[in-house]
């Protein structure tokens, strides 16, 4: 089975409807699959639902979708750094479906791992629990989690093979590995593509089982998502 594609577009072609469920990798704009997410936007692909712990930021990621109002609801944690996600939502443009971030991950870990539901103590007592079934266990309370489970997962990696098995890089290891498992069919985007029985068997985050289309897109983009500066102390020259 031949996984390897030669773009996103061709990678994306046959396999997009219109109100499906996306899962997109990444935090903030580290290991965000960037160029698939482009490719989603050209596509023209709408009415989606996004599993995303946010959207990026304004003009990159996610957020070019919503420029396009293709996105019609976000499941995610945080939108903090996104002024059009939040302008959307608040003018009820968009549907938001916030989640603690914990609880987020392992709703992706739990639809990956085919588990449908799962109890926790987070957001008992709160506006996360509202409309959820509520259960006691040894004196606590917890409430109720429904796993998620995509039509397509989108992720980014550091290294991949022909085989699809993936090596995410540092912080970039975030949604992705779970992401990775938990939809119906994984695309993943690599910046370095090697062939199959390279990549040392210890050093595999993503099995290839999980993933069944691959693209190489070069070195990533090294977005910063907040530019920190100091003034440099004066020189003595000066």
């Amino acid at each position: 089975m031949n996984k390897v594609y030669p773009d996103a577009e061709t990678a994306l072609a046959g396999i997009l409807r219109d109100g499906m469920m996306i899962m997109s990798g990444g935090f903030g704009l580290c290991g965000i699959a960037e160029t698939l997410s482009d490719a989603l936007r050209e596509s023209g692909v709408k009415d989606l639902t996004v599993v995303s712990n946010n959207a990026g930021v304004d003009g990159i990621g996610l957020s070019r979708l919503l420029e396009t109002r293709q996105i019609k609801k976000m499941i995610s944690s945080y939108v903090g750094e996104n002024k059009l996600f939040a302008q959307q939502y608040l003018a009820g443009e968009l549907e938001l479906e916030f989640c603690p971030q914990g609880t987020l991950a392992e709703r992706i870990r739990a639809g990956g791992a085919g588990i449908p539901a799962f109890f926790t103590k987070t957001g008992v007592g709160t506006l996360v629990a509202e409309g959820k079934e509520i259960r006691e266990f040894d004196g606590e309370k917890y409430v109720m989690e429904r796993g998620l489970f995509g039509d397509v997962a989108i992720v980014h990696a550091w290294k991949g093979d022909t085989a699809g098995n993936l090596v995410y890089r540092k912080t970039a290891r975030n949604f992705n590995p779970m992401m990775a498992t938990a939809a119906k069919i994984t695309i993943a985007e690599v910046e370095h593509l090697v062939p199959a029985g390279e990549i040392d068997p210890d050093h595999i985050h993503t099995p290839g089982i999980f993933v069944q289309r691959i693209i190489e897109v070069g070195t990533a983009k090294k977005h910063i998502e907040q530019r920190t500066t100091r003034k440099r102390p004066e020189t003595a020259a000066s």
